[in-house]
């Protein structure tokens, strides 16, 4: 295979908007129009010494300004430097104002030493910090080292030269006190010292704000320059105030001004990590940078500028100074230290490379992957020797081959197009893909022509590629292994419901009009639960794999046979073109009888004979039957064989819908309840067991009868059912949206009359899913009605096994989102509630009343409900105990950590005119002591009952106590 071309390069994207051109004119127009005035002398000397010491002042203030207020906005590793460079700065700032004080104010001499010269003396000291701030730091104590011998070694070349043409005159100059002749001497050396720091670290800067970096190196250049210049003898015995040099100290005070806003408008404010690998991808591979080189040879050609100076000195006959040669000592045993070092440091590094290189190329070779570098040709010109172990060939046998002759010709192309497509995108974009080809085996493999399942992972390299491969056959195989198991039973090996399904589906979808025979058997096995019961589980599970095996060898070879799961089986017969009804009946009972009695027969498990029976329901695919239907009505064959006695084949009649209109009936009734205003909404109180006030109320739905009873939704379904009353969700969904819309109505309308108390509803998980309770439509039902959001409750009232968690969370989430509150309703009921609880997000617990009617009596009850609430405490959710029908119960309830509950210790459900009237008061009675008197309580119909003849508080007795959810059925 040829590698297609060369790589394409792409120039890389700018690293932000160029600097800003209106500020860097306003800059030059302000330094050139003070040059100008300078030049020409202001027009008059008492306009030129204020420009040149209130001028310098204000310049020097305004960089310390701009300095200072860009640390304090930016929070950078270089927040120092620049305080530092506005310190330095400030006494610059604060030296021209006392200048200026005694030139213009007082319009005397300025007097040598005075106030001006300390604050001069202390602009270079913070200037040289803030240099080693933006300075990269070194990592090693050998760097710090070479750093100072590196600062004394320009520092002393420039004091041997400055020394030689100038310094010598004025330490040797007469007629001057010790005071003025330090000072004299303190101006260049600090300078020499700056400018050192300068030279030094110019080439060391850190790659992050280079453009302000460079800015204010200049800035302070400029300024020593100009220091430089005044401390000459010559210039400084005429310098005035306002002269052409001020406008160098002038220049370089706006420079150091504009400074630290350069890289904000050159777009360089990123971390350094980011600015390095992009320098590594700008610079071209070989190349070496300019400023690194320079940065070497630095204290070298220091070193040679100090040994030039001297030797110049020697040539001319002209004696040497003491400084000079001591300074010029110093400077070479700096640069022989230095060079010391830099070898110890050279052989150290060697050493390292040396060890990583062996390191690399153990970690190469010795590497389980097999590491290939093809050429831009194709060509192999590196295998590592890893290929013997993984493709059976010999590294040297596959160096200089071509890699298109190694691939399995049908993944060829799929492997050319996706390097073409990996070379075409941005290195930036996708440094690296991903392929996976058949790679041609050696005999040490797989005896000659066997393929191997490769994955490699793909770089660039010079051109070419780089491939790290790994032998995954063992991977595919598992992968087919794994989509076997899951279209087939883990038990008997037979394909499972879902693949059943589907090939039910090619079967009724894409079958000849002649095919309208084919037939679907629904098994199951009779007395398969009493073999678990009385043999085990095991011989249940063995019992299963023998019928497996009968079904699987009964059925034809173009049927299949499934286990749908537990002990039902199903098998898609495929018609024969037979177009005669009965006769297609005949022959599918027949399969279908054959089935029945073979299944039938008796199994030989540990060495016993276990008898069960086989009921097979019969569906045909009559034309306009849907798949699902067509499994639909097998089942309901199926039921139909058991409830005939069992042990039977039962052929698929329109009459079995009987049962299902009949629900559809039901369904009708119950809407037409709802429509005609049957049902009405309850509330109970929800009660803190602490102080028993009342922090929720808890909705139910209640049918009234033509007789005025309230009954349950259960018990209106259960007799409408004619005692065969079974769950099903349809039916209730409209209640459930009715009870939800009419809850939130009510909540609004209590809200608005001054009792903004959450109401709580309770819907299924099925029911929680629908569309009509999405986090839109719950929006717009709080809307409608003026509901806050955190004053709605939803008490997931059931786990049901079949709805998944995943779904159901996300729900979840969603309404928490608005601020809806999540209750787990009957939480310590099962298993269930515990997964519920540790993959939902719930805010509060609500306990089955199973926990609560024994909590007093039961010393294991007891422990188990305290060990619930302590888990609710934990996760920091609120518990509402259900059932709380005693004021014992309440004591213990409470001693446990349970903070709410509702039940007949407090109120029963209440209409909305009793339910206002209780949350006047807002508060019910809550024993303190065991031994303490039973308080007056609410029942459902909101009355106390008197017992016998008393009078007075101890009088109100409770009525007989029954549950709150469950009336009883009158008669029919």
């Amino acid at each position: 295979m040829s590698a297609p071309g060369t790589m394409l390069s792409r120039p890389p994207a700018p690293a932000g908007n160029p600097p800003g051109v209106v500020p860097q004119i306003v800059l030059a127009v302000l330094c050139g129009g003070y040059a100008v005035g300078a030049a020409f002398g202001w027009g008059s000397p008492e306009v030129a010494a204020f420009m040149g010491d209130f001028g310098l002042s204000f310049a020097a203030f305004l960089a310390a300004f701009s300095c200072g207020l860009y640390a304090r906005k930016r929070r950078t590793r270089f927040r120092p430097a620049w305080m530092l460079f506005a310190a330095s700065s400030a006494m610059a700032g604060f030296g021209n104002g006392v200048w200026g004080w005694y030139e213009v104010v007082q319009g005397t001499t300025v007097p040598s030493p005075c106030l001006a010269d300390f604050c001069f003396l202390l602009f270079a000291p913070p200037a040289i910090v803030g240099l080693l701030v933006l300075a990269k730091r070194p990592v090693t104590r050998a760097g710090w080292v070479c750093l100072g011998l590196d600062s004394w070694l320009i520092a002393g070349s420039l004091v041997t030269l400055s020394w030689s043409l100038a310094l010598a005159h004025t330490a040797h100059f007469q007629g001057r006190s010790v005071a003025q002749s330090a000072l004299s001497l303190a101006y260049p050396l600090l300078d020499i010292v700056l400018v050192s720091m300068v030279l030094a670290l110019h080439f060391r800067r850190s790659s992050v704000h280079r453009s302000a970096v460079n800015t204010a190196v200049a800035a302070l250049a400029l300024t020593v320059l100009c220091d430089a210049l005044f401390s000459s003898p010559l210039l400084r015995e005429h310098y005035r105030s306002g002269q052409i040099l001020d406008a160098g100290w002038f220049a370089g005070s706006m420079l150091l001004a504009y400074a630290p806003w350069v890289a904000r408008r050159a777009g360089e404010e990123c971390p350094e990590e980011d600015v390095k690998p992009a320098a590594r991808r700008v610079q071209p591979h070989g190349s070496r940078p300019i400023a690194g080189s320079l940065a070497a040879l630095t204290p070298y050609l220091a070193a040679a500028v100090c040994t030039l100076g001297i030797l110049t000195n020697v040539l001319d006959g002209r004696r040497i100074d003491r400084v000079v040669l001591f300074t010029g000592c110093t400077v070479v045993l700096a640069l022989v230290v230095r060079q010391g070092i830099m070898l110890l440091d050279n052989i150290t590094l060697t050493q390292e490379l040396a060890q990583k290189e062996n390191h690399f190329r153990s970690l190469v070779q010795g590497s389980s992957d097999v590491i290939m570098i093809a050429a831009p040709t194709g060509v192999l010109r590196y295998v590592s020797p890893a290929a013997a172990g993984v493709y059976g060939r010999d590294a040297e046998e596959l160096v200089g081959s071509e890699l298109a002759s190694l691939i399995h010709p049908e993944d060829l192309g799929r492997v050319v197009h996706e390097v073409r497509r990996f070379l075409a995108a941005a290195p930036e974009d996708e440094p690296t893909t991903r392929i996976e080809c058949r790679f041609r085996a050696g005999e040490q493999r797989s005896g000659g022509d066997g393929w191997l399942n490769v994955e490699s992972t793909v770089n660039r390299h010079h051109g070419g590629l780089i491939f790290n491969s790994r032998d995954v056959t063992e991977r595919v195989r598992l992968q087919a292994q794994l989509q076997h198991n899951a279209s087939h039973d883990a038990l008997t090996d037979l394909p499972n419901r879902a693949l059943f399904t589907e090939r039910v589906t090619q079967a009724v979808t894409g079958r000849r009009a002649s095919d309208h025979d084919t037939a679907v058997l629904y098994i199951d096995l009779d007395g398969f639960k009493q073999v678990n019961d009385t043999i085990g589980h095991q011989a249940g599970d063995e019992l299963l794999v023998q019928a497996a095996r009968r079904l699987g060898d009964s059925v034809r070879s173009g049927d299949i046979a499934a286990r749908l799961g537990g002990d039902e089986f199903a098998a898609l017969i495929t018609g024969d073109g037979t177009r005669d009804r009965a006769a297609r009946e005949f022959r599918i009972h027949e399969i279908a009888d054959r089935l029945r009695i073979k299944l039938s027969e008796p199994y030989r498990i540990d060495g016993r004979d276990v008898r069960v029976a086989a009921s097979i329901g019969v569906a045909f695919a009559d034309p306009g039957v849907s798949p699902a239907g067509l499994l639909r009505n097998a089942d309901l064959a199926m039921y139909r064989a058991k409830q005939a006695g069992k042990g039977r084949v039962e052929l698929y009649a329109p009459q079995m819908q009987s049962e299902v209109a009949h629900r559809a009936e039901l369904a009708t009734k119950l809407r037409t309840a709802l429509h005609d205003g049957a049902f009405t909404l309850l509330h109970q109180p929800v009660v803190e067991l602490a102080g028993g006030r009342v922090t929720a109320v808890a909705a139910h739905a209640r049918w009234r009868s033509a007789q005025g009873i309230l009954f349950t939704p259960a018990e209106f379904l259960r007799v409408g059912d004619r005692g065969r009353f079974t769950d099903d969700g349809e039916r209730t969904a409209e209640l459930d949206r009715w009870q939800l819309e009419a809850a939130v109505e009510q909540a609004a309308a209590r809200h608005r009359a001054g009792y903004p108390v959450p109401v709580a509803v309770r819907l299924s998980a099925r029911r929680l899913l629908d569309h009509a309770l999405s986090p839109k439509g719950v929006e717009s039902l709080l809307t409608r009605h003026g509901l806050p959001s955190r004053a709605l409750v939803l008490e997931l009232s059931d786990s049901d096994s079949r709805i998944p968690l995943d779904d159901l969370e996300r729900r979840l989430v969603a309404l928490r989102r608005l601020g809806v509150r999540i209750a787990l309703d009957g939480f310590g009921s099962g298993y269930a509630a515990i997964s519920a609880l540790r993959r939902l997000p719930v805010d509060v617990l609500r306990l089955d009343r199973g926990l609560v009617d024994g909590v007093v009596e039961s010393a294991r009850l007891h422990k188990i409900t305290a060990g619930l609430l302590r888990i609710a405490g934990d996760l920091g959710m609120q518990s509402v105990a259900d059932g709380v029908d005693l004021p014992e119960q309440v004591l213990a309830l409470r001693s446990m950590g349970c903070t709410h509950g509702m039940g007949m210790a407090f109120s029963g459900p209440l209409d909305e005119h009793r339910l206002r009237r209780s949350l006047t008061h807002a508060h019910y009675p809550v024993p303190d002591l065991p031994g303490q008197s039973r308080a007056v309580v609410l029942t459902g119909s909101g009355l106390p009952v008197r017992h016998g003849g008393l009078t007075g508080p101890d009088s109100l007795m409770h009525p007989p106590l029954r549950s709150n959810s469950e009336t009883s059925v009158p008669p029919t």
